[in-house]
């Protein structure tokens, strides 16, 4: 059964110093969602790609939400213009009212919170905590890395052959939401042990 996105949790990075390549795939981003009618959940950051994205989907008039930690609002990195903006304790709570929000989860590039979140997201799916499709968007092979440290995880018996596609990748959005909206998460299923 195909799925269908009312918000997306969009994970990126918050650096001021990316080129602008990754700027401006940030806006595409928010502002083909918000044309959509896709809303937008995210760190509620106003830099960076965070920044770009939550700003182009406002001016496109989509819904933006935002959680960020007290510890970043207090630093005034809180984007104050949000349909919505959540302050919460610590980086925990941040991570899971994002999971919970969303109806999918789509990454740009980033740096070691956008790895994370990524990360996290996958193992929850592959613990069917949740069953939402993910997607990164890989502009300029960044997320090669990533790409091959699945594969090597499934050669190496780490990661099951089902779950190396929790993760969807692609360098272009269109083809990676139509992918994201098929896609179906395998079901767990957990050896049980001799006694």
């Amino acid at each position: 059964m195909p799925h269908t996105f009312r918000r997306i949790a969009v994970y990126c990075g918050s650096t001021q110093h990316a080129a602008p390549a990754h700027y401006a795939l940030a806006q595409a981003v928010g502002t083909h969602l918000a044309q959509q009618g896709i809303g937008v959940v995210y760190g509620g950051g106003r830099v960076g790609l965070m920044g770009a994205l939550a700003d182009a989907a406002l001016e496109a008039g989509g819904e933006v939400i935002g959680i960020i930690p007290k510890l970043l609002e207090d630093r005034e990195v809180a984007h104050r213009g949000l349909s919505e903006l959540y302050v919460v304790d610590g980086m925990p709570l941040r991570k899971s009212m994002m999971i919970q929000m969303c109806d999918a989860f789509l990454a740009l590039p980033g740096g070691f919170g956008t790895w994370e979140e990524i990360l996290e997201a996958a193992t929850q799916g592959m613990l069917n905590y949740h069953r939402k499709p993910l997607g990164v968007l890989d502009l300029g092979g960044y997320y090669a890395p990533l790409q091959a440290m699945i594969a090597q995880g499934v050669a190496e018996k780490f990661v099951r052959p089902q779950h190396a596609d929790l993760i969807l990748f692609d360098d272009e959005l269109l083809p990676l939401l139509e992918r994201m909206a098929q896609v179906e998460i395998p079901e767990l299923s957990i050896p049980v042990g001799k006694s």
